[in-house]
């Protein structure tokens, strides 16, 4: 809900300059979160995709999560810019206060930290998960090829794919962390005052 406040104090010139951060940097950190996390994830990928081609499609989930993120900032970098006001036509007055500088800076920091540091989690969890997905599945074929009926993982039948389902659980957990910010930051924007400058 939006309120109106009087006094060229509460709208200081420099206010936008807060708020216009707090877009930018939401967008920015955001997609460097995805970025590394799709970087990183990639080269896991790659590497197991040498000796183990057949995972490489069920192990696309880690760069998926990593691409959300930049999504998140997108929408919050919107929202943030939609809530900005124009000066006064003619006075040149401010009329965005320092209360919604603030607002908009702390959720457009929230959603861009939180994403990034959920791309640096996936991003290592995923390069580590799935090298070691492609190795357990070549020594579970180095084992049935000694004739050994059960794989690395003690599983008969997994194709040395145990370990898939607690990657996928450790990648959500960190992609998790993005959502978070993304919540927190929808919260702080609703936050949005306005001066009147005709009082």
């Amino acid at each position: 809900m939006s309120s109106s406040m009087s006094g060229v104090e509460d709208c200081p010139s420099w206010a936008p300059v807060l708020g216009f951060l707090g877009s930018s940097s939401c967008i920015i950190l955001a997609n460097l979160g995805a970025a590394w996390g799709t970087w990183k994830s990639g080269m896991g990928l790659c590497q197991m995709g040498i000796n183990h081609p057949n995972g490489i499609i069920k192990n696309l989930v880690a760069i998926i999560m990593a691409g959300v993120l930049g999504i998140y900032g997108l929408i919050v970098s919107v929202i943030l810019g939609g809530k900005f006001s124009q000066p006064v036509p003619g006075t040149g007055a401010s009329t965005y206060s320092q209360y919604s500088a603030f607002s908009h800076l702390a959720a457009g920091l929230c959603c861009g930290m939180c994403s990034l540091a959920s791309g640096l989690a996936i991003g290592i969890a995923a390069d580590a998960g799935t090298r070691a997905i492609g190795a357990q599945s070549n020594m579970a074929a180095s084992w049935k090829k000694m004739g050994f009926t059960g794989d690395s993982g003690g599983q008969p039948n997994s194709a040395g794919d145990s370990l898939f389902v607690g990657t996928v659980l450790i990648q959500v957990f960190a992609g998790n962390l993005g959502l978070y910010g993304l919540i927190t930051a929808l919260i702080l924007s609703q936050s949005d005052y306005s001066c009147n400058m005709d009082n």
